[in-house]
Protein backbone atom coordinates (compact mmCIF):
# COMPACT_ATOMS: atom_id res chain seq x y z
CA UNK A 1 0.00 0.00 0.00
CA UNK A 2 0.87 3.55 -0.89
CA UNK A 3 1.64 5.35 2.44
CA UNK A 4 -1.00 8.46 3.04
CA UNK A 5 0.07 12.11 2.11
CA UNK A 6 0.21 15.40 3.30
CA UNK A 7 -1.91 16.35 0.66
CA UNK A 8 -4.28 13.69 1.66
CA UNK A 9 -4.03 14.83 5.24
CA UNK A 10 -4.87 18.20 3.87
CA UNK A 11 -7.82 17.36 1.87
CA UNK A 12 -9.32 15.14 4.83
CA UNK A 13 -9.05 17.54 7.36
CA UNK A 14 -10.29 20.37 5.09
CA UNK A 15 -7.47 22.63 5.29
CA UNK A 16 -4.65 23.99 3.49
CA UNK A 17 -1.58 22.10 2.93
CA UNK A 18 1.07 24.69 5.01
CA UNK A 19 -1.98 24.53 7.87
CA UNK A 20 -1.77 20.73 8.24
CA UNK A 21 2.01 20.55 7.99
CA UNK A 22 1.71 23.47 10.82
CA UNK A 23 -0.99 20.92 13.10
CA UNK A 24 1.60 18.19 12.73
CA UNK A 25 4.88 20.05 13.26
CA UNK A 26 3.28 21.53 16.66
CA UNK A 27 0.42 23.49 15.89
CA UNK A 28 1.57 27.12 15.84
CA UNK A 29 -0.84 29.50 14.38
CA UNK A 30 -3.28 26.78 14.08
CA UNK A 31 -7.13 27.60 15.45
CA UNK A 32 -8.15 24.50 17.62
CA UNK A 33 -10.94 23.18 15.04
CA UNK A 34 -7.95 23.27 12.66
CA UNK A 35 -6.37 21.11 14.99
CA UNK A 36 -8.73 19.09 16.05
CA UNK A 37 -9.66 18.36 11.99
CA UNK A 38 -5.71 17.44 11.17
CA UNK A 39 -5.12 14.78 14.40
CA UNK A 40 -8.54 13.16 13.22
CA UNK A 41 -7.36 12.68 9.52
CA UNK A 42 -4.09 11.79 10.82
CA UNK A 43 -5.55 8.82 12.95
CA UNK A 44 -8.46 8.11 10.15
CA UNK A 45 -5.48 7.84 7.44
CA UNK A 46 -2.56 6.41 9.42
CA UNK A 47 -0.26 9.04 8.52
CA UNK A 48 3.36 8.93 9.36
CA UNK A 49 5.49 12.47 9.05
CA UNK A 50 8.62 12.00 6.84
CA UNK A 51 11.05 12.58 9.71
CA UNK A 52 13.45 13.87 6.95
CA UNK A 53 11.06 16.22 5.44
CA UNK A 54 9.71 17.62 8.70
CA UNK A 55 12.96 18.27 9.66
CA UNK A 56 13.27 20.87 7.04
CA UNK A 57 10.49 22.85 8.11
CA UNK A 58 11.27 22.57 11.89
CA UNK A 59 14.87 23.07 11.61
CA UNK A 60 14.76 20.23 14.59
CA UNK A 61 16.39 16.96 14.40
CA UNK A 62 14.13 15.46 17.40
CA UNK A 63 17.94 14.17 18.22
CA UNK A 64 19.85 15.51 21.85
CA UNK A 65 23.00 13.94 22.76
CA UNK A 66 24.71 12.87 26.06
CA UNK A 67 28.19 13.76 25.83
CA UNK A 68 30.88 11.81 27.93
CA UNK A 69 34.10 13.16 27.97
CA UNK A 70 36.00 9.88 29.39
CA UNK A 71 37.93 7.19 27.23
CA UNK A 72 35.59 4.28 26.12
CA UNK A 73 36.45 1.78 29.00
CA UNK A 74 35.38 4.40 31.75
CA UNK A 75 32.25 5.68 29.43
CA UNK A 76 30.80 1.84 29.24
CA UNK A 77 31.48 0.65 32.25
CA UNK A 78 31.06 3.36 35.16
CA UNK A 79 27.64 2.61 36.28
CA UNK A 80 26.92 6.37 36.73
CA UNK A 81 27.00 7.06 33.32
CA UNK A 82 24.80 3.88 32.88
CA UNK A 83 22.06 4.86 35.42
CA UNK A 84 22.15 8.67 33.57
CA UNK A 85 21.35 7.26 30.02
CA UNK A 86 18.70 5.33 31.66
CA UNK A 87 17.30 8.38 33.46
CA UNK A 88 17.57 10.56 30.62
CA UNK A 89 15.54 7.75 28.32
CA UNK A 90 12.84 7.83 31.18
CA UNK A 91 12.69 11.55 30.71
CA UNK A 92 11.82 11.26 26.52
CA UNK A 93 9.78 8.55 27.12
CA UNK A 94 6.87 10.57 26.43
CA UNK A 95 8.20 12.83 23.11
CA UNK A 96 9.33 11.80 19.88
CA UNK A 97 13.48 12.57 21.09
CA UNK A 98 16.15 9.88 20.63
CA UNK A 99 19.45 9.88 22.58
CA UNK A 100 22.57 9.92 20.75
CA UNK A 101 25.68 8.90 22.76
CA UNK A 102 28.93 10.70 21.78
CA UNK A 103 32.06 9.89 23.99
CA UNK A 104 34.02 12.94 23.71
CA UNK A 105 37.50 11.34 23.84
CA UNK A 106 40.33 13.30 25.19
CA UNK A 107 42.09 14.76 22.53
CA UNK A 108 39.55 14.09 19.55
CA UNK A 109 37.27 17.58 21.19
CA UNK A 110 37.61 18.98 16.98
CA UNK A 111 35.49 15.45 16.32
CA UNK A 112 33.18 15.97 19.29
CA UNK A 113 32.59 19.50 17.93
CA UNK A 114 32.18 19.03 14.04
CA UNK A 115 29.40 16.34 14.79
CA UNK A 116 27.61 18.29 17.49
CA UNK A 117 27.96 21.66 15.27
CA UNK A 118 27.05 19.66 12.33
CA UNK A 119 22.95 19.63 12.62
CA UNK A 120 22.64 16.59 14.04
CA UNK A 121 21.41 16.97 17.34
CA UNK A 122 19.06 19.76 18.93
CA UNK A 123 21.01 20.05 22.49
CA UNK A 124 23.08 17.98 24.67
CA UNK A 125 23.15 16.56 28.43
CA UNK A 126 27.31 16.72 29.48
CA UNK A 127 28.21 14.34 31.95
CA UNK A 128 31.73 13.50 33.78
CA UNK A 129 32.68 17.38 33.09
CA UNK A 130 36.34 17.54 33.54
CA UNK A 131 37.91 21.13 34.11
CA UNK A 132 40.37 22.24 31.53
CA UNK A 133 39.89 19.81 29.21
CA UNK A 134 40.11 20.37 25.32
CA UNK A 135 36.16 19.89 25.63
CA UNK A 136 35.62 23.13 27.30
CA UNK A 137 36.23 25.34 24.19
CA UNK A 138 34.18 22.70 21.90
CA UNK A 139 31.31 23.31 24.26
CA UNK A 140 31.26 27.35 24.71
CA UNK A 141 30.92 27.13 20.84
CA UNK A 142 28.24 25.13 20.60
CA UNK A 143 24.75 27.23 19.87
CA UNK A 144 22.64 24.67 21.29
CA UNK A 145 21.32 24.41 24.67
CA UNK A 146 23.44 22.44 27.01
CA UNK A 147 22.28 21.24 30.52
CA UNK A 148 25.03 19.31 32.63
CA UNK A 149 24.55 16.52 35.30
CA UNK A 150 27.36 17.52 37.59
CA UNK A 151 28.06 20.97 38.63
CA UNK A 152 30.32 21.94 35.73
CA UNK A 153 34.19 23.95 36.62
CA UNK A 154 33.09 26.64 34.68
CA UNK A 155 32.05 30.59 35.01
CA UNK A 156 28.83 31.46 34.59
CA UNK A 157 29.68 33.91 32.22
CA UNK A 158 30.60 31.06 29.72
CA UNK A 159 26.49 30.11 29.10
CA UNK A 160 27.63 26.64 30.68
CA UNK A 161 25.82 26.97 34.28
CA UNK A 162 22.44 24.98 33.14
CA UNK A 163 22.87 21.74 35.40
CA UNK A 164 21.57 19.31 38.38
CA UNK A 165 23.66 18.27 40.93
CA UNK A 166 23.57 16.10 44.27
CA UNK A 167 25.40 18.09 47.13
CA UNK A 168 28.27 16.36 47.13
CA UNK A 169 29.71 18.81 50.45
CA UNK A 170 27.03 17.30 52.51
CA UNK A 171 27.47 13.93 51.44
CA UNK A 172 31.13 13.76 52.59
CA UNK A 173 30.37 15.64 55.69
CA UNK A 174 27.93 12.84 56.45
CA UNK A 175 29.98 10.05 55.50
CA UNK A 176 32.81 11.38 57.57
CA UNK A 177 30.67 12.30 60.57
CA UNK A 178 29.19 9.21 60.60
CA UNK A 179 33.02 7.59 60.71
CA UNK A 180 33.67 9.59 63.39
CA UNK A 181 30.66 9.06 65.61
CA UNK A 182 31.22 4.78 65.29
CA UNK A 183 34.43 5.55 67.36
CA UNK A 184 37.34 5.49 63.94
CA UNK A 185 40.26 8.11 64.94
CA UNK A 186 42.14 8.01 61.89
CA UNK A 187 40.13 8.66 59.09
CA UNK A 188 41.43 9.26 55.32
CA UNK A 189 40.06 10.11 52.00
CA UNK A 190 40.26 8.50 48.54
CA UNK A 191 39.53 11.60 47.19
CA UNK A 192 38.41 11.37 43.24
CA UNK A 193 39.87 13.41 40.33
CA UNK A 194 40.82 17.25 41.43
CA UNK A 195 39.85 18.52 38.04
CA UNK A 196 35.97 17.06 38.48
CA UNK A 197 33.55 18.97 40.64
CA UNK A 198 32.10 15.70 42.71
CA UNK A 199 36.02 15.46 43.26
CA UNK A 200 36.38 18.33 44.67
CA UNK A 201 32.88 19.08 46.66
CA UNK A 202 33.46 15.45 48.46
CA UNK A 203 37.21 16.21 49.46
CA UNK A 204 35.61 19.73 51.06
CA UNK A 205 33.20 18.07 52.75
CA UNK A 206 35.63 15.31 54.23
CA UNK A 207 38.01 18.15 54.96
CA UNK A 208 35.16 20.19 56.72
CA UNK A 209 33.93 17.29 59.18
CA UNK A 210 37.28 16.35 60.10
CA UNK A 211 38.48 20.31 60.56
CA UNK A 212 35.63 20.84 62.77
CA UNK A 213 36.24 18.32 65.31
CA UNK A 214 40.19 18.95 65.51
CA UNK A 215 41.25 15.81 63.41
CA UNK A 216 43.81 16.34 61.05
CA UNK A 217 43.24 16.33 57.35
CA UNK A 218 46.45 15.45 55.45
CA UNK A 219 45.54 11.32 55.16
CA UNK A 220 44.73 11.92 51.20
CA UNK A 221 45.11 10.05 48.08
CA UNK A 222 43.68 10.93 45.15
CA UNK A 223 42.61 8.67 41.91
CA UNK A 224 39.95 8.06 39.50
CA UNK A 225 36.66 6.49 39.66
CA UNK A 226 37.43 3.16 39.25
CA UNK A 227 37.66 0.02 41.01
CA UNK A 228 41.13 -0.36 40.03
CA UNK A 229 41.78 3.12 40.85
CA UNK A 230 41.15 2.10 44.37
CA UNK A 231 42.75 -0.77 45.00
CA UNK A 232 46.22 1.38 43.87
CA UNK A 233 45.25 4.05 45.78
CA UNK A 234 44.76 2.39 48.98
CA UNK A 235 48.22 0.44 48.55
CA UNK A 236 49.55 4.19 48.28
CA UNK A 237 47.46 5.51 51.22
CA UNK A 238 48.31 2.06 54.04
CA UNK A 239 52.14 2.43 52.65
CA UNK A 240 52.10 6.39 54.14
CA UNK A 241 49.64 6.27 56.49
CA UNK A 242 49.48 2.77 58.27
CA UNK A 243 47.37 3.95 61.34
CA UNK A 244 44.05 4.55 59.49
CA UNK A 245 40.75 3.27 60.66
CA UNK A 246 38.59 4.63 58.39
CA UNK A 247 38.57 5.77 55.04
CA UNK A 248 35.62 7.78 53.24
CA UNK A 249 36.15 6.86 49.41
CA UNK A 250 35.10 9.32 46.21
CA UNK A 251 32.61 6.52 44.63
CA UNK A 252 31.57 3.08 45.44
CA UNK A 253 33.80 1.76 42.23
CA UNK A 254 37.04 3.14 44.87
CA UNK A 255 35.68 1.80 47.93
CA UNK A 256 34.91 -1.81 46.60
CA UNK A 257 38.57 -1.84 45.31
CA UNK A 258 39.81 0.09 48.42
CA UNK A 259 38.10 -3.32 50.25
CA UNK A 260 40.13 -5.80 47.77
CA UNK A 261 43.45 -4.06 48.98
CA UNK A 262 42.68 -4.33 52.44
CA UNK A 263 42.17 -7.31 52.46
CA UNK A 264 45.25 -8.17 50.73
CA UNK A 265 47.09 -6.34 53.47
CA UNK A 266 45.49 -8.66 55.93
CA UNK A 267 42.89 -5.98 57.46
CA UNK A 268 39.25 -6.66 57.97
CA UNK A 269 36.43 -4.31 57.33
CA UNK A 270 34.51 -2.98 59.32
CA UNK A 271 36.94 -4.30 62.43
CA UNK A 272 40.07 -2.98 61.49
CA UNK A 273 39.26 -0.24 58.81
CA UNK A 274 35.79 1.34 58.31
CA UNK A 275 34.77 2.14 54.28
CA UNK A 276 32.17 4.57 53.32
CA UNK A 277 31.54 4.88 49.30
CA UNK A 278 29.46 7.42 47.33
CA UNK A 279 26.98 6.62 44.98
CA UNK A 280 24.86 3.45 45.81
CA UNK A 281 23.71 2.54 42.44
CA UNK A 282 24.19 -0.72 43.03
CA UNK A 283 27.86 -2.45 43.52
CA UNK A 284 27.78 -1.45 47.25
CA UNK A 285 24.39 -3.07 47.92
CA UNK A 286 26.36 -6.29 46.48
CA UNK A 287 29.87 -5.84 47.77
CA UNK A 288 31.29 -8.08 50.47
CA UNK A 289 30.72 -6.96 53.44
CA UNK A 290 28.06 -4.70 52.21
CA UNK A 291 29.11 -1.04 51.81
CA UNK A 292 27.78 2.00 53.71
CA UNK A 293 27.10 4.54 51.14
CA UNK A 294 26.08 7.95 50.49
CA UNK A 295 22.85 8.13 47.62
CA UNK A 296 23.50 9.62 44.60
CA UNK A 297 20.17 9.94 42.83
CA UNK A 298 21.51 9.57 39.32
CA UNK A 299 18.59 8.24 37.57
CA UNK A 300 16.51 11.12 39.11
CA UNK A 301 19.14 14.08 37.87
CA UNK A 302 19.22 12.71 34.86
CA UNK A 303 15.58 12.59 34.01
CA UNK A 304 15.71 16.35 35.65
CA UNK A 305 18.14 16.87 33.39
CA UNK A 306 16.72 16.18 30.03
CA UNK A 307 13.50 17.71 31.51
CA UNK A 308 15.37 21.01 31.77
CA UNK A 309 16.34 20.39 28.18
CA UNK A 310 13.34 19.59 27.32
CA UNK A 311 11.61 22.95 28.60
CA UNK A 312 14.49 24.54 27.29
CA UNK A 313 14.15 23.33 23.30
CA UNK A 314 10.72 24.31 23.85
CA UNK A 315 11.54 28.25 24.20
CA UNK A 316 11.48 27.89 28.28
CA UNK A 317 13.91 30.25 30.35
CA UNK A 318 17.18 28.96 32.02
CA UNK A 319 16.21 28.15 35.57
CA UNK A 320 18.34 28.12 38.55
CA UNK A 321 20.24 25.16 39.21
CA UNK A 322 18.93 21.80 41.14
CA UNK A 323 20.48 20.32 43.62
CA UNK A 324 19.10 16.81 45.41
CA UNK A 325 19.73 16.00 48.75
CA UNK A 326 22.50 13.59 49.88
CA UNK A 327 21.40 10.72 52.18
CA UNK A 328 23.85 7.98 53.76
CA UNK A 329 23.14 4.53 54.10
CA UNK A 330 24.75 2.51 56.71
CA UNK A 331 25.62 -0.88 56.03
CA UNK A 332 28.29 -3.58 57.67
CA UNK A 333 31.04 -2.33 56.20
CA UNK A 334 31.49 0.60 58.84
Amino acid sequence: MVPPTLEEVAARAGVSRSTASRAINGGDRVSPAALAAVNAAVLDLGYSPNRAARSLVTRRTDSIALVVPEPDELALSDPFVLAVLQGLSSSLADSDVQVVLVIARPGQSERTLRFLQGGHVDGAIVVSHHRGGDLDPVLAQLPQPLVFVGRPLVGASSGLEQYVDTDNVDGAVQATRHLIDTGRRRIATIAGPPDMSAGIDRLAGWRHALTEKGRPVDAIVHTDFTLAGGQAATHRLLDEHPDVDGIVAASDLIAVGAMAALAARGKRVPEDVAVVGYDDLGVAATAHPPLTTVVQPAVAMARAAGERLLDLLAGGPPREPEVFPATLVVRASS
